[in-house]
């Protein structure tokens, strides 16, 4: 059974954010990137799924050089083949981004599309339900356990307050959730030998797909901001209980306007 793994190659959660000159974007001089935390959930689950049925595992990226690192890793993760769609992600919305990844899918062997809940980049969480409509897949989101039968899925969702199960056919697109797995490491002998795996280099227009359409934002960003920098806690005397229930409240009410 083959799959497809849309991976995306975002910061380091972990890095010290700044907004680059203009306030669009933010600064990635010295940022570490890594390949996107529920992707990596999605690539381990493809891999499972190629250890017990057998098939290809492709991971798919769309973005600049950098991103080739990201191929890379999941390569040594236990992926076999990789495609690299070279082009300024960044400068394209979710239905540029959605649009590249289905025509370079279209091009590849599937029986299942993976990809993370969403990029931690952006958080929008919209590239895998818009890959679904262009490709006319059924789409099952943010799926925490799957099983797959022969041409069929059956896969687990949570919902407030209950568990949602779905079945359908093949091909489907599944974006995976905390829970469906635990991402493996990388071996030095799987880092070794994504060494010499060939990544097939596409451009935009490679794929029959006009620039400027792709690049054509229907979301624009008009400006980013750190959040607010965290003040210190403050401490309220105890030893009189109702004075300080009073206190608690004026705070609540005149300074945290929560109430």
């Amino acid at each position: 059974m083959n799959s497809v793994v849309c991976i995306s190659h975002v910061p380091d959660t972990e890095s010290r954010i700044k907004i680059a000159a203009g306030g669009k974007k933010i600064d990635e001089t010295g940022l570490k990137f890594i390949v996107s935390p529920y992707d990596e959930i999605a690539l381990e689950a493809a891999v499972r799924l190629k250890e017990a049925k057998g098939g290809d595992v492709t991971v798919l990226t769309f973005g600049p050089d950098r991103a080739q690192q990201a191929l890379r890793e999941a390569l040594a993760r236990g992926a076999n083949k990789a495609m690299h769609v070279k082009g300024e992600s960044g400068d394209a919305d979710s239905l540029g981004i959605a649009k590249v990844l289905a025509a370079a899918i279209r091009t590849i062997p599937h029986d299942v599309v993976f990809l993370g809940k969403q990029g931690v980049g952006t958080d929008n969480g919209l590239v895998g339900p818009m890959l679904a409509e262009l490709l006319g897949y059924p789409q099952i989101n943010v799926v925490t356990e799957l099983e797959f039968g022969e041409g069929n899925v059956t896969a687990h969702r949570e919902i407030e307050g209950a568990e949602e199960i779905l079945e359908t056919g093949l091909p489907v697109i599944v974006t995976a959730q905390k829970g469906l797995n635990e991402p493996r490491y990388a071996k030095l002998q799987g880092i070794m030998a994504a060494k010499k795996v060939a990544v097939d280099a596409k451009s935009i227009s490679d794929l029959g797909l006009d620039e400027s359409d792709v690049l054509n934002k229907r979301v624009n960003v008009v400006s980013i901001e750190l959040p607010a920098e965290k003040t210190g806690g403050r401490k309220i005397d105890g030893s009189d209980a109702k004075a300080a229930a009073a206190e608690i409240v004026k705070y609540i009410k005149d300074e945290a306007k929560a109430l």
